[in-house]
Formats: structure tokens, sequence, C-alpha cells
């Protein structure tokens, strides 16, 4: 196994989801499990989280295809845009489709009728994202069309936050949307069920991380937790009502040391070099390629045997060196990239990111190894 690699804490996952079920009531818990289970690795995570869960979610109906591989029987949802050719994908591996178009709701429905198998979908409603989904204002039709798709279970209608973890809503651009006026569009799409006198689908969603946290009013039957199952809060502002704790620690070894004289400059570029006295350089076997961004470059910091040291000179695809100073430095030492005192908001802000791309960044080439 290689010296760097990722140790995954399934308990801790397991707690995560205790509290955030115990937050939100008597709503469902549809964890997120997209990206590789947002970099944590959706083989070992799925299978494990399975029993403690309603539902799964993913962005791509190849990720839903893997879940199903992996021996996953908890419903699953592809909530990502979803091409009319991917559609038999869904009966055949028995997958939760998101209709996000009227277009794509019909050719469901022809589908099913011809294969005499029942597809179960979620409508998707825009309120405000303009991403996927049919805005608030266009939602009529495609509400009706979908009553009257005879061959299709629909089980579900949600729509997605775009701003969910802002705390303070006074002073914003007008173009900001927030997450109580995109709830409120939602629930003038839920009137028209009302108006109609149709049944409203039995699972309606609104929560994603930040909306667990900020919204309580939009649990209704179910919520999606995102990064904060993995132990990680969307936003910096955001109240930490909700006792996670990141289930990720990322970790290497010393691969080479060596005492360096003043005038010496390290790696490409010679963006650093030793000044006033002999260092101790040290040499850790991780680079751009697994995910360690190379915007780091002299900014980020790593823990060896517990002690914080620089990371100094340009971050190579490979590896990357870090100031030791006079500290007895030696090969195969302990280094802690990422937890152990080390948040991903510090990686984030080192990048000039977010703690999502941080964590889905991270090479499949990086082992996970799972406790």
């Amino acid at each position: 196994m290689r010296p760097t690699y990722l140790e995954v804490n399934l308990a801790q996952m397991q707690k995560n989801i205790e509290a955030i079920r115990a937050h939100v009531g008597g709503a469902k818990v549809m964890p997120m499990v997209k990206a590789n289970a947002y970099g944590h690795g959706i083989e070992g995570v799925a299978p494990f989280i399975e029993p403690y869960v309603d539902m799964l979610g993913v962005a791509l109906v190849e990720e839903g295809i893997q879940l199903r591989q992996l021996g996953i029987k908890k419903p699953i949802l592809v909530a990502g845009g979803t091409l009319i050719e991917q559609l038999p994908l869904f009966p055949e591996h028995d997958l939760t489709l998101t209709a996000s178009s009227l277009d794509l709701l019909l050719a469901a429905d022809h589908l099913a009728e011809s294969t005499r198998k029942r597809l179960t979908v979620h409508l998707k409603i825009d309120t405000g994202m303009e991403r996927v989904g049919v805005r608030e204002y266009e939602a009529e039709e495609f509400i009706l069309k979908a009553f009257a798709c005879s061959h299709l279970n629909v089980e579900g209608i949600y729509t997605h936050l775009a701003n969910s973890e802002l705390v303070e809503l006074t002073g914003l651009p007008s173009r900001v949307v927030t997450a109580q006026e995109q709830l409120e569009r939602f629930r003038e799409v839920l009137h028209l069920y009302e108006e109609h006198s149709l049944p409203v689908p039995p699972i309606r969603h609104v929560c994603n991380s930040g909306g667990i946290l900020n919204l309580p009013e939009g649990y209704l039957e179910m919520v999606r937790p995102g990064v904060l199952l993995y132990g990680v809060y969307p936003g910096r502002d955001i109240p930490r009502t909700i006792d996670v704790k990141p289930a990720l620690t990322w970790k290497s070894q010393v691969a080479y040391s060596k005492v360096a004289q003043p005038g010496r400059a390290v790696s490409y570029g010679s963006l650093w070099q030793v000044e006033g006295s002999l260092r101790r350089v040290v040499t850790i076997p991780c680079g751009y390629a697994d995910g360690y961004f190379r915007r780091m470059t002299n900014q980020g910091r790593v823990l060896i045997n517990g002690k914080s040291y620089s990371q100094v000179g340009r971050i190579c695809m490979d590896q990357f060196m870090v100031d030791a100073g006079n500290d007895d430095v030696k090969v195969g030492d302990e280094v802690t990239l990422l937890g152990g005192g080390i948040a991903p908001e510090e990686l984030a802000d080192w990048a000039g990111t977010n703690e999502y791309e941080v964590m889905t960044n991270i090479s499949a080439r990086v082992p996970r190894v799972y406790i």
C-alpha cells in the first residue's frame, strides 16, 4: 500500500447520520454519495451506511449502477441531469429517475408502457438554481402531465437550494435568491395539487446540508445531507447546531530527509530558498496528481509527528517538500495532510476554493482505508 492514503472513520460517519436524523425529527434521510462519496470512497461508505439511511442519492446514472453492483438494496435517486437515451438503464438497475423536464417525463412514461416496467420518478422543480428542473412559474402543465402518466410511480417532488448556507439575509444583491424565497416558490407549486384536487407525491424534499442547518421549516418528508454527512459544515458562518465531526484523515510518511544549505532553492521555479542557516527539508510522496493542489504552493502546512510545519517550494505532480527547520525529522515519520488538526477549510483557503472541491479532488490513486 502507498504510504499516502486516506483513513475513513465509518463509525464517525454513522454518528453523523444519527445526529442529523435526531435534528430533523421524523424526516427521512437520503445522504448524497455522489462524486465517490465526496472523495471518501463510495465502495466503502455506501455499504456501511445503508442500514442507517432511507435512500441514497447520486448525481449520475453510472454512480447508481455502481451502487447496485456493490449490493445496495435501498432506493437510489439519480439527482443529476439524465439524457433520454439513458432511460433504459433505470428499470434495468431499479433506479429512481429525476424527471427534470416534460420531455424526459413523457419519454419515461412511454418507456415504462412499452417495457411494462413501472418507473419511479421524483419531479424536479427549479425555484432559483437555474440548473435543471421545470421552473416554478411553468410547473402547472408539468404537474398535470405527471399525474396523467399512468405508467410511472411519481413518488417525490423536490427542489434544490442555491444559497442555503446564507445566514445574514439583509443587504443582499437583488439577484441573490434566498432559501426562504425558494421554499415559498416550492410551496406555490405544491398548492397546484390542491387547486386541481390531485394527491401530492408522498415524498417532498428541499433541504441540502445548508437547509438542514438553516431552514427547519423545509424539512418536509425528507432531507438530503451532503457534505454534512462527512462531518464538514457547508459554510463558515452557518450555525454549528448539529454535532458532526470529519470522518476523513489524509496521511502520509516522510519519504526523504536532507539538510539544505542557505541559498539553495527548492523545487520547480525556485519559488522558495533556504535562508539564514542550515534547514532540514523533507519530501512527502504526495502531489497535485493526488489532489494536493499545486496552487497551495508555499501556503500549506502539514503535521509531522503531531507538529506543524510549512510546505515550501512548488508542489510537484507526485511529491512536495516541507521545511522541518532544525528538527530531526526522519524518513518514515508520520505526516498528516488533512484532519487531526488541519481542517478542510484550511486547504480550501490555501487553494482558493471550497471544502467540497478539496475532498472530491483527492485522486482515486490514493488508497482508502476504512476503520
